[in-house]
């Protein structure tokens, strides 16, 4: 019988031996047709026994045809693992088929088939509904593209696409390619890459990922990867690679299965010998059909797959699952894993008489023609703000040091305080600071027309659900957390005590890192290693589990971490602990079905208390049980995915969905 899923049965009957299975053996073909034609023929043998005499030749030959379309499905299976030297649970079906068919029991056999066959059909269907919940998130790619070329728009298949063709998405189509915006904005839903549940606006220069779709405005995308090469192309191969492996105890119940076939003929052979009761073997031969206990593991495992990818996370071998369970240490970088790796304001510091918003405007429109990070969160800081930006004139940039323009027709200089002194301001610029630049402060100084109107204040910001993860994580049961980053002491101080990491170890090398890692190790915890995927390669590796974050459109995190993170979502991890320890739990309540359903089956069969019809159904009740089990872990982690919400350090960031007005500047004004 078929114990895991199967998209089709041509997929299948090319790979006998599919991994995906969790058992190698050869797959019973179903077909729908078939079924119900024999099923009609049984039918008509029960109805001409009720109303005519039973036993007759009609109802007789009814049965017999019946029994042989129903039948011969499985016999012919059962050949086929045989001369291929195997031995597996297909035999037994079809013994007892065989058996009944033999003592002159058309009906019965005929009715034992079909249960049997009933029970593969929707054993293949639940499963495959398991995988197709995967192959729905990663099937989203269109397989029609609108190309620009010199002579205009023209449509091609996504195949035909190479790097470096330019085309145009309308609203409501998926992108073809990974590709940068080159005209045009919109928001896009990219829920099936980073999990994220909200749209996210995209602009110009802006990465965009292939099967994501397009929500409003119509844009030009320049592609630079195309086919497999997308990140939603590796993201598949990966999920579907994941499926195909398997846990510790998958491989010890295909390694021991081909002594438990000739197990059960023994046992079959002892209660013929002590009954002579052949529906008491087949009852035998039916309820030890290990159907239930063999989907166990795989059900589950492809269930946690599927709520983990609805989620972004990307798991490359499906025993990380069970491992996450057993991690009691978490080891992270800081930029990019605990901050967010990107400049942003965090203080507006006017001098008296200058309007908050008059300095982010003037700073802003002064720095806007620069590609320098503090200049961009300026400027994008200006436009959440709905601060509307002047154009700058005489345009000049020192590079590292600042920048000169004309705003409205007068001089601005903004950049460090040592090149505003070069430049002829003469005020002491230090005095109304109230911040330790060593603790990972930037700061910009503004002067108009050789005046000081104020400071600005950039760090690299914290994520704002990494406090809130952090505490799930110690709620979930895990030991330690520590913080290793290559940074300054003061600037891991501070990221410390704003995300409550009571363990830092600062200004590492990457082999310093490893060597953390590998003394916490020493220690007996098991360590989870969280990271950006980069530079932190070789501590990921070091770990029990590496942890990449912002997988998404990054080659090396999707290959040097165990698990992905497609978004920079901290709360996944909480909840990766959680799915893995409910993994474990309903593949534990699997078991206990499956051996519960095989040991008290075999009991009643044995004593005839069971009837062969009656073991066909329990034996699909057992199967079904398990699978509607392990589909329960479809739907953890819906709590992840609000319609809306404000931000909070528990829910994590919220896109701003209207410019923020300028009498409401996020930054602290001083």
């Amino acid at each position: 019988m078929q114990v895991t899923s199967m998209t089709s049965q041509q997929e299948h009957s090319s790979d006998p031996n599919c991994e995906s299975c969790g058992h190698d053996h050869e797959h019973i073909p179903v077909r729908l047709p078939q079924m119900f034609v024999g099923l009609i023929f049984v039918a008509n043998a029960f109805l001409v026994d009720w109303f005519f005499d039973k036993g007759t030749m009609v109802s007789n030959f009814s049965a017999m045809i019946g029994a042989i379309l129903l039948g011969y499905p499985i016999i012919v299976t059962a050949y086929r693992d045989l001369r291929r030297g195997q031995l597996t649970i297909n035999e037994l079906v079809a013994i007892a088929v065989l058996a009944s068919f033999a003592s002159g029991n058309y009906e019965i056999a005929g009715l034992v088939a079909f249960f049997m066959l009933l029970g593969e059909l929707i054993e293949s269907r639940s499963a495959a509904g398991a995988r197709a919940s995967i192959e729905s998130l990663i099937k989203l790619t269109p397989t029609k593209a609108r190309r620009i070329t010199g002579k205009g728009e023209e449509e091609v298949a996504a195949s035909d696409l190479n790097v470096g063709d330019v085309i145009r998405v309308r609203p409501g189509d998926n992108v073809a390619a990974d590709g940068v915006i080159t005209n045009g904005q919109g928001s896009f839903n990219q829920a099936n890459i980073t999990g994220e549940s909200l749209p996210v606006d995209k602009k110009p220069g802006d990465d965009v990922f292939a099967g994501t779709q397009n929500l409003t405005g119509v844009l030009e995308i320049k592609v630079s990867r195309a086919g497999q090469d997308t990140t939603l192309g590796r993201v598949r191969e990966l999920i579907l690679a994941a499926e195909k492996t398997k846990l510790p105890i998958m491989r010890i119940v295909d390694q021991y299965m081909g002594y438990y076939t000739p197990l059960v003929l023994v046992i079959g052979a002892l209660v013929w010998a002590f009954t002579k009761n052949l529906d008491n073997v087949i009852s035998v031969l039916i309820v030890a059909c290990p159907c239930a206990f063999i989907l166990a593991t795989p059900t589950a495992m492809v269930a946690a797959l599927s709520s983990a990818a609805r989620l972004g996370i990307l798991i490359k071998n499906v025993g990380d699952i069970e491992a996450a369970a057993r991690i009691n240490a978490f080891v992270f970088d800081k930029t990019g894993t605990l901050t967010t790796g990107k400049l942003t304001v965090s203080r507006l510091a006017p001098a008296e008489g200058i309007a908050p918003a008059d300095l982010l405007r003037i700073a802003a429109s002064a720095e806007r023609y620069s590609n320098h990070p503090t200049a961009k969160a300026l400027v994008t800081l200006a436009e959440e703000a709905g601060v509307p930006l002047a154009e700058p004139k005489n345009f000049s940039e020192t590079a590292g040091r600042g920048v000169k323009a004309e705003v409205d027709g007068v001089s601005i200089t903004i950049g460090r305080a040592q090149w505003l002194k070069d430049n002829g301001i003469k005020e002491d610029l230090m005095k109304s600071v109230d911040v330790n630049e060593t603790e990972g402060f930037s700061l910009l100084f503004v002067a108009r027309n050789n005046q000081a109107i104020g400071w600005v204040g950039l760090q690299d910001e914290t994520r704002p659900e990494a406090k809130g993860a952090l505490v799930d994580l110690l709620e979930t049961g895990v030991r330690r957390v520590a913080m290793v980053t290559g940074d300054r002491q003061p600037v891991a101080a501070r990221v410390a005590r704003e995300i409550g990491c009571g363990e830092v170890v600062a200004e590492c090398l990457p082999q310093n890192k490893v060597e953390f890692v590998r003394q916490m190790k020493a220690k007996g915890y098991r360590v989870a290693v969280v990271g950006d995927g980069v530079n932190d390669a070789p501590a990921l590796a070091a770990g029990d589990m590496g942890i990449a974050m912002g997988a998404a459109g990054s080659e090396v995190a999707i290959h040097s971490a165990t698990i992905a993170l497609m978004n920079n979502d901290l709360r996944r991890l909480p909840f990766l602990i959680r799915l893995s320890r409910s993994t474990r739990s309903v593949i534990n309540q699997n078991f206990l079905v499956g051996v519960l359903f095989i040991v008290g089956g075999l009991t009643f069969a044995a004593f005839g208390k069971i009837h062969p019809v009656v073991a066909a159904i329990l034996h699909n009740v057992g199967s079904l049980i398990v699978v509607f089990n392990s589909a329960r872990l479809v739907r953890h982690g819906e709590e992840l995915e609000p319609f809306a919400g404000a931000p909070s350090e528990k829910s994590g960031p919220t896109p701003p969905s209207k410019p923020q007005a300028a009498g409401t500047l996020k930054p602290q004004v001083a």
